[in-house]
Order: structure tokens, then C-alpha cells, then sequence
């Protein structure tokens, strides 16, 4: 018996974005195996998400951990990826595709998912190097080669995108300016009280914002140089070097059109996502169905759903665009708006406004039923609310609560995730309802956050649902459910060391104060514990701008000598890499003679360490010592210590390099600097390593061909050696990842983590992947570091030994020691 098997049918897919790769997801869940598929992507990377390109601008995120499809998962379901060439002609005839560097494919099916294109500004100077637009990967990489602590970057357009522009470059320390030609930001999701509040926030970060503001033409120092400035209509000259234009979208529909396809704005669709070829459908924001363009991305993946249903022919839906709501965060501020947030004749509004926690709720009532909706600051009961407004049920007695949110009509906060219907959306980035995550959490036994992630894409995004998809877990699983649990940083609190710092920075709290009242302390004043924490995390984030709080320092640091067991101090003069003269001697000496100190030691990180030292005497001690030239050694502090040294080549038979010099080098630029514990470091000569460098908290050895890094290490009672974080070459190079470690170290340790422990906790790799493979970051990083020390190397016995209101520094802080 002869026995023939069919040939599987062609699917190309033109666009390897979101759109696209969604639209081949529903296909291989309906029918796997019933295409040969390939994708052309015009970009030469796997298909990642476009949402999240703010934090890989921002830093917050490598490329890797926003690639949505790796190379594995198009090997896996046999799909041939042919990236980087985009397709120039369609051959609707005879069923090929010719892509632009001549690779042909011919096809049964075609989807067309070329999403869009930036608009761009037809002003005069638009194509100076330094213009650019933001919509991929390539353009993220292009602005990191301009931007830097101290440049300045103008961003024209005020709507999500441009914010979020905005918002990475602002973290990568530039000065940035955005310009919006309408009254108020984002003026499409939001009301005009609620962008209000935004452009609070976003100026409280240290941004320029510039509304009503038209541009005239971008400025150069002749026709093709560089951009350097931005003209508006009115005069306004702002600097510049990079300008970064998000001022709309288009449909990129270009191809479409060639080949004959109708189209308006957009590649026109039917109900099925099929265009005016029937063997070609169409999906994204390069479509229009009737009239409609959408660049949100719950209706695209409705239309992916479609199409998939009737490219395989499993089923007959149609797409019928439903009300959205847009959930956003911008800057680290949550925002949600549907419906008819404007309001205006015939409405009734409901208004919270709460301005010191800078939160608003704008409800808009008609017909006793919620139409529209704004909330700004907190979005915890967007869903709730975005539910009510698809219902379009009277309220009733739920009008007298409502702006409260749902949890005053519930006995038990957990009911509102319960009473949600099955087809409430839980996760706006990716349109993942509740019904969807709860089948999946019982037909695949899922047990974490992650495997929901996983197995739906909820909380894959942005991650402001994740709240809600833990609450789905513990409604499914019960007990079996455990969710990551936080440590507070101490009984004033219930915020982590993390989620603290993370406020820090996104909402530019500068005081002690400031956040306490923004994070709700359960204490007026704090306590031992979190004070210090709140102090250094502070000078970590805002240098230059937030001034250190004496009164929030531990003994030894408010008093810059160590205590001791019968009340006197030690007193330890830095000596730099281990170095020292006879005139510092003698005048060590001296101060021993003169104040009667009782002992003297040489420690172990290369110093002299004068013990037994009088309260009384401390200042006059301070001033002795300062006028030889001797400053503070830090020996008292969660600063960098001692850069502990050997001879090295200058000395040594067996040095390879000169590690006195290096080690010098490297105290003279880190010392000063607060860090989370106290540090130290060491450079030694040769491998036979007599400086000790393997079991410092950064340790350089020499060898033949330049230096080895190393990091985490740690003595005392819990000895820890390091780990090779790399091999450089020149000195210059030691110099930069050295700052960049401990300005890493600086920002993401908990304060009282020794570098071992923050190491253990987030991993060699981590740390290596922010140092070693990423340059820009790593530069970005050691630029932070030597901004920071311009105003933290400062004497402190120079300062307190001049210093005539020292009592009354210190009195207040005695309760918490």
C-alpha cells in the first residue's frame, strides 16, 4: 500500500517584534507541527521586549534579560530565524519573499507584522549626529555611546515613551530637558490634576520639563557637525548632546503598499486579520481595522489570538476591539487610566487627592456608572476599577466608597483578587486575565511567581501585577504557596533594605524625613538601626546634594576614633599603601610624647595605631596630627580602610609589577568613601601574594602579563577567599574596575553587608556581568564613583579640629547608641 504524507505548509512571517512572535506562540499551541515556519527580522537579535527597553537604557536590565525568544526556543520548535534582513519585495504571484540581502523563501501563508515607525521631526538639523529616535535595541546602544554623568540630553515629546527616555538617561546622570508641545505630559492617558503631580515628580529627579514648548530646529557649530543645542519657537536655547525625538508613531506599512495591498494609515484588515490578499493576513501596529490603529499591546494580542485561530483554521473568532485600560510606570511611579477620564458634560467626578504621598484618583460618573478613571501614585485597585467600568452596572451604595478602593467593601483584603471575574486582566503588558493564570496554576501544578511567569508571561513585563498574580496563587494553592517574604530593615518599618533604597532614588527623597513620611515609618524619629542605614543610603544617592547627618552616625564615626573597652579612643592617621616618612614618625611620636598615650601598634593593614587616647584630647590630637600632614585613616568607620601593599617590583627579586605604586594609587582615589561595611583592599607584587589580596574585599595580584582582580574576600572569624573577577592589563584598567566594584558594591549592598555576603547573595556572575561584560556600564559606574568622592574626600580631624560646636553635635544622638 502506498502511503503519502502531505507536505506541511509554508508560514512566513515578515517582523520578529512582539506582534509577530505572539501570533507563531498561538499557532504552535493550536497546531504544532502543521507549518514550516520562518521569521524575518529586520533587526539582527531574537525577539525581545520593546516594553522594557527604558531599563536597558536606564542600566536596570542587560539585553538578556529581555529577550522574550532566545536562538534556543526558534531551534526547539524548528523555525528558521533569519535575522537581521529585512524584506524588500513580496512576490504576490507566485508566493515569494525576497529579503534585502537576496535570501528568498516562497510561502502557502504570509503574516505581515512590521509594527511601526518613529516619527520624526521635518526640522531643520534633524540629521546631526546626536538626533536619534527610540524605539529599538540599536537606538538604546546608540544613546549610551553619547551618554554620560554630566552631558546633557533634550528629549522632545512627553508621552510614555519620551518620559521613559527620559527616565534612563536621567539615571545615567545626565541632565535632561524634555520638551512637550501640549499644556500637560501624557495628555492621552492622563488628566490634567494627575500630569500635574507627574511633572512635580519628575522635576523633584532634577529634569527640565518644558510644556507648551514647539521646536524650531536643532543647532550645530556648522552644517554637519554634532548637535549642541535645541531652538525652540519662543528663543529658548537649550544644550545639548543628544536629543532623543518620541513624538508619535506610524504604521510601517511601506511594503504593503508596494506590493498592492489596500491601505490607509495602516495595512487594512477584516475581522480575521486578513488583508486584501486572502493568503496574507497582517497584525500589530502596522494594521487598521476599521479605521483604527492600535499601538497598545492588550488589542494586539487579541489580534494574535485571531489570527492564529484562522491561520490554522481551529476556529471562526473575530477580533472585536474591547475597552482597555493603559496601566503604566513611568520613572517609578504608578499610573493607570480607561475610559472617558476627561469627563466633561453630563459627568459627575470623584476625586482623592493625597499631595504629600503624591497619590490621585479621578473617578467619572455617568448614569450612576463609572466611565472613566485616573489613578496616579497608586494603582492597586486599577483592575477593580477597570472591571467596574467594563460592567457598566449602576452603583448604587458602592458610590459612597468606591474612591477608597475596593478593600472598604470587603471583609477580608483577599476577596477583592476572589471576587474578580474570570476575565478581569491581571497583566496589562502582556493581557493575561485571571481566568488564564488560575487554569494554568491548576492543569500545570504551578507553585511560584516564576512558573506562572513562565507559563502565561503575567508579572513578565514590568512586574506592577506581581501583587496580584501572588494573590491568585495563594486563592489556587492555599498553604502550598509561599511567597518570597521581605526582611524589614528594622521594627520602624516594614520596607526592606531594598524596596528603601529603590524609593530612594525613584522618588528623589533627599532628608531622613522626607522618607520616613513618604514610606510610612512606624516611629518618629527611627532608631539605632535604620538611621545609619537611612544616612549612608542617602550620601550613596544623592552626592553632592544630601548633607550627612551627624546624629545618625554610630560612635566610632561621630567621634572619628574607635572606643575602647575602658572609654578612651585609638586614634589611626591614614599611611598611604602601607607608605610612611620619618617626619610623619616623628610627629606620631610627638603626639604620643605630648598626650601621654599608652600604647602604640602597628596593625594589620600597614599602620600605626595609637591606643589609650582621652576624649578630651581627641581634638588636639586631630590638630597635631593634620599639621604633619596626616589625615583620618577611616579606622572607625563603614568606609574604605587600608589598600594593604609589598614591596613589588621596585624592591622585590621576585615582583612582577609594582604594587607599592599601584596600591598608593588606589587609596589616594577610594579614600573617603562610605560604603554599606568597612572595606579594604590590597595589592600585591607577585603571586606569591605577601600583600594578602585573596581574602580582601578587592585584592589585585601581578603577574607577567598585567594584574588579577579579585573580590568578596574577607578575614576574621568567617574567612572567606575571593573570587577572580578578571585579568587586566594596564594600570588604568585596575583603576576602573576597582571604582566600578565598590560603586556597584555602593548602590546594591545592604547596609552592614560586607562585600562576601552581597557577593554569596546575588552571585560572582551578577557582578561580573555588570563589570566585566558591560563596558559602558562599568565606565558609567567608575564615573559615579570619582563624582561621589569629589565631595566625600573630606578630613573629618581637619573639619572637627576646627570645629567649635563639637558638643553639641553629638548630644542628641545618645539615645541611640
Amino acid at each position: 500500500m502506498n502511503m503519502t504524507v502531505s507536505p506541511r505548509k509554508k508560514l512566513i512571517v515578515i517582523g520578529n517584534g512582539m506582534a509577530g512572535m505572539r501570533t507563531v506562540e498561538e499557532i504552535l499551541l493550536r497546531a504544532p507541527g502543521m507549518f514550516d515556519i520562518t521569521v524575518f527580522g529586520a533587526e539582527p537579535q531574537p525577539n525581545y521586549d520593546r516594553i522594557m527597553l527604558s531599563p536597558l537604557l536606564a542600566g536596570e536590565k542587560s539585553f538578556e534579560q529581555i529577550v522574550l525568544n532566545s536562538y534556543e526556543w526558534y531551534d526547539a520548535n524548528g523555525i528558521d530565524l533569519i535575522a537581521g534582513e529585512h524584506v524588500d519585495w513580496i512576490d504576490r504571484e507566485h508566493k515569494t519573499v525576497r529579503g534585502a540581502k537576496g535570501t528568498q523563501r516562497s510561502y502557502d501563508i504570509l503574516l505581515l507584522a512590521t509594527g511601526s515607525n518613529p516619527f520624526t521631526l521635518p526640522l531643520p538639523g534633524v540629521n546631526r549626529p546626536g538626533v536619534m529616535t527610540f524605539r529599538s535595541a540599536a537606538d538604546v546602544e546608540e544613546m549610551l555611546g553619547i551618554a554620560a554623568p554630566g552631558k546633557k540630553a533634550v528629549v522632545i515629546g512627553g508621552g510614555l515613551l519620551g518620559l521613559e527616555a527620559a527616565h534612563g538617561l536621567n539615571l545615567r546622570g545626565m541632565e535632561v530637558s524634555v520638551v512637550h508641545l501640549m499644556p500637560t505630559l501624557m495628555e492621552r492617558q492622563l488628566d490634567a490634576s494627575a500630569a500635574h503631580l507627574l511633572e512635580q515628580k519628575l522635576s523633584l529627579r532634577g529634569m527640565n520639563i518644558h510644556t507648551s514648548a514647539n521646536t524650531e530646529c536643532f543647532l550645530g557649530e556648522d552644517a554637519d557637525s554634532s548637535v549642541n543645542a535645541v531652538l525652540l519657537k519662543d528663543g529658548t536655547c537649550i544644550e545639548a548632546d543628544l536629543v532623543v525625538m518620541a513624538v508619535g508613531i506610524r504604521p510601517n506599512a511601506g511594503l504593503a503598499r508596494a506590493v498592492g495591498l489596500a491601505c490607509e494609515r495602516g495595512v487594512v484588515v477584516d475581522d480575521y486579520m486578513r488583508t486584501s490578499d486572502p493568503a496574507i493576513y497582517a497584525i500589530g501596529e502596522c494594521v487598521e481595522h476599521n479605521k483604527q490603529c492600535y499601538g497598545l499591546v492588550a488589542p494586539i494580542w487579541d489580534m494574535a489570538k485571531v489570527a492564529a485561530d484562522h491561520i490554522t483554521g481551529m476556529a471562526q473568532t473575530s477580533f472585536t476591539p474591547v475597552t482597555t485600560g493603559t496601566r503604566l510606570k513611568v520613572s517609578g511611579i504608578e499610573m493607570f487610566s480607561a475610559g472617558d477620564f476627561l469627563g466633561g458634560q453630563g459627568a459627575e467626578d470623584v476625586v482623592f487627592r493625597d499631595a504629600a504621598r503624591g497619590i490621585y484618583k479621578r473617578l467619572v460618573l455617568r448614569d450612576e456608572k463609572l466611565v472613566g478613571v485616573v489613578c496616579f501614585g497608586d494603582a492597586r485597585d486599577a483592575g477593580w476599577y477597570f472591571q467596574l467600568l467594563k460592567d457598566q452596572k449602576k452603583l448604587g451604595t458602592l458610590r459612597e466608597t468606591m474612591i477608597f478602593g475596593q478593600a472598604p467593601s470587603l471583609t477580608d483584603p483577599a476577596e477583592a483578587i476572589a471576587c474578580l471575574p474570570d476575565g478581569a486582566e491581571i497583566c496589562g503588558c502582556n493581557g493575561v486575565t485571571k481566568g488564564t493564570i488560575c487554569t494554568a496554576i491548576a492543569e500545570h501544578g504551578l507553585k511560584s511567581v516564576d512558573d506562572v511567569r513562565t507559563r502565561t508571561k503575567a508579572s513578565a513585563s514590568c512586574g506592577s501585577c506581581t501583587n496580584l498574580v501572588e494573590g491568585l496563587l495563594k486563592l489556587s494553592i492555599g498553604t502550598e504557596f509561599g511567597a518570597a517574604t521581605v526582611k524589614s530593615m528594622c521594627k520602624c518599618t516594614i520596607h526592606g533594605h531594598d524596596e528603601v533604597r529603590r524609593h530612594i532614588k525613584d522618588d528623589s527623597l533627599k532628608t531622613i524625613p522626607a522618607v520616613m513620611q513618604a514610606l510610612e515609618w512606624r516611629t518618629p524619629n527611627g532608631c539605632a538601626s535604620c538611621r545609619p542605614a537611612l544616612n549612608f543610603y542617602l550620601l550613596a544617592a544623592w552626592p553632592g546634594d544630601y548633607v550627612d547627618d551627624a546624629q545618625s552616625r554610630f560612635v566610632n564615626e561621630r567621634m572619628h576614633a574607635n572606643i575602647q573597652k575602658d572609654g578612651t579612643y585609638s586614634v589611626i592617621p591614614r599611611m598611604w599603601g602601607g607608605t610612611t616618612t620619618a617626619g610623619e614618625l616623628r610627629a606620631i611620636a610627638d603626639v604620643v610624647d605630648k598626650f601621654n598615650i599608652p600604647t602604640v601598634k602597628i596593625t594589620g593593614g600597614q599602620r600605626v595605631d595609637m591606643l589609650g587616647v582621652r576624649k578630651e584630647d581627641l581634638r588636639a590630637v586631630w590638630q597635631d596630627l593634620n599639621a604633619a600632614g596626616l589625615v583620618s585613616g577611616h579606622g572607625y568607620g563603614k568606609a574604605l580602610r587600608t589598600v594593604k601593599t609589598c614591596v613589588g617590583s621596585e624592591w622585590c627579586r621576585f615582583g612582577t609589577q609594582d604594587s607599592t605604586s599601584m596600591g598608593i594609587a588606589l587609596e589616594k582615589a577610594t579614600w573617603g568613601s562610605w560604603h554599606p561595611h568597612k572595606v579594604k583592599l590590597a595589592v600585591s607584587g607577585c603571586p606569591r601574594n605577601c600583600a594578602e589580596a585573596t581574602i580582601k574585599d578587592f585584592g589585585v595580584v601581578a603577574t607577567e602579563a598585567g594584574w588579577d582582580l579579585h573580590i568578596g574576600g574577607n578575614g576574621g572569624i568567617k574567612v572567606r577567599a575571593t573570587d577572580l573577577l578578571c585579568k587586566v592589563t594596564t594600570d588604568a584598567d585596575v583603576m576602573e574596575y576597582a571604582c566600578a566594584f565598590l560603586q556597584l558594591y555602593r548602590m546594591e549592598a545592604r547596609y552592614l553587608e560586607r562585600t562576601a555576603p552581597w557577593i554569596e547573595r546575588v552571585g560572582l556572575k551578577y557582578v561580573q556581568e555588570k563589570i566585566v561584560d558591560n563596558s559602558e556600564l562599568r565606565k558609567s559606574l567608575c564615573a559615579d564613583f570619582l563624582y561621589a568622592q569629589t565631595f566625600a574626600q573630606t578630613d573629618p580631624w581637619a573639619e572637627e579640629s576646627a570645629c567649635n560646636t563639637r558638643g553639641k553635635k553629638y548630644d542628641a544622638m545618645a539615645e541611640l547608641v
